[in-house]
């Protein structure tokens, strides 16, 4: 099938830009309710709407075919999130985002592949630049930069097995299954918040209960569920209908998306070492795609 590569390049680029956004939107909001809460609220209207989309589709079952690692999938995606979410309150957005973005280099590991010279050069220019971002030898080191790091490998590993255990699932079924990893983390999360109420003054995003919303929460929550009943759709058509190696390269616009938001709702200007570190992971970021 020939390849539609300027309409894959712009969904591409339109989904990041969206995902980019929402991440910018759980910062700014962070305060207002927790993590939890939002898993649930979020996820709830995302899997009611692929589920009618399921059930329209006669062919299509809501069980998928693999569910063991259908359930490995769905929990390893979930703690990325939760990972890399824990991360926006305490980092400027941008750096989150280089963080993450190192996905790529663990997704060659995990994959098994033979590792060539170029491969190696990749690791290498990434890890380089994780400690242009982290700095892990001066005063400045702040360990929440480690956790976009661990959201990668943990993102890296579910696309791993979305392409060796589970090719045979739709992509339809795969995110329903992953709402419902969201949705059941954050009501046990939640349950447990409510019967030890006095962790959520230690972190309230992480460790706090549900809160009262008025029309300007409830409008974030759809937003935040749009971005993801918009952005999901949009990455399977870029990959479906583009070259992997150019639509992994225009991914990493998700890092200049970021940069943008947190300059024009944050005012964050990434020093020269972090910025740095950003344009050094992108490269090994698109190295790495480009060899597979």
């Amino acid at each position: 099938m020939r390849d539609n590569i300027r309409p894959a390049i712009a969904c591409i680029l339109l989904a990041v830009l969206a995902l980019s956004f929402g991440d910018a939107v759980i910062k700014l909001t962070s305060a207002n309710f927790s993590l939890w809460q939002l898993f649930v609220l979020r996820s709830l209207p995302v899997a009611a709407c692929l589920a009618l989309f399921i059930a329209l589709r006669r062919r299509m079952i809501f069980m998928p075919r693999a569910l063991p690692w259908t359930l490995l999938r769905s929990f390893a995606l979930c703690f990325s999130w939760v990972a890399y979410y824990i991360s926006l309150p305490h980092l400027q957005l941008s750096v989150a985002a280089a963080g993450f973005y190192t996905g790529p280099l663990f997704s060659a590991v995990f994959a098994g592949a033979r590792v060539g010279a170029r491969t190696w050069f990749a690791l290498a220019l990434g890890f380089a630049g994780v400690l242009a971002l982290v700095r892990p030898d001066v005063d400045g080191f702040n360990r929440y930069a480690l956790l976009p790091i661990a959201a990668a490998v943990l993102f890296a590993l579910a696309m791993v097995l979305t392409a060796t255990k589970c090719r045979r699932e739709t992509p339809a079924v795969l995110a329903l299954w992953f709402n419902f990893a969201l949705i059941a983390t954050g009501a046990l999360v939640s349950v447990w918040a409510l019967l030890w109420p006095a962790a959520a003054d230690a972190d309230p995003f992480l460790l706090g209960g549900w809160t009262a919303l008025g029309p300007g929460g409830w409008l974030t929550v759809g937003v935040l569920a749009a971005v993801m009943l918009v952005a999901a759709p949009l990455v399977i058509f870029a990959y479906q209908n583009g070259p992997p190696a150019i639509i992994g390269a225009f991914d990493y616009g998700y890092l200049v998306f970021s940069a943008m938001w947190g300059f024009l709702a944050f005012t964050e200007v990434p020093d020269a070492a972090a910025v740095t570190g950003m344009v050094m992971i992108a490269a090994a970021g698109i190295v790495a795609v480009r060899k597979t």
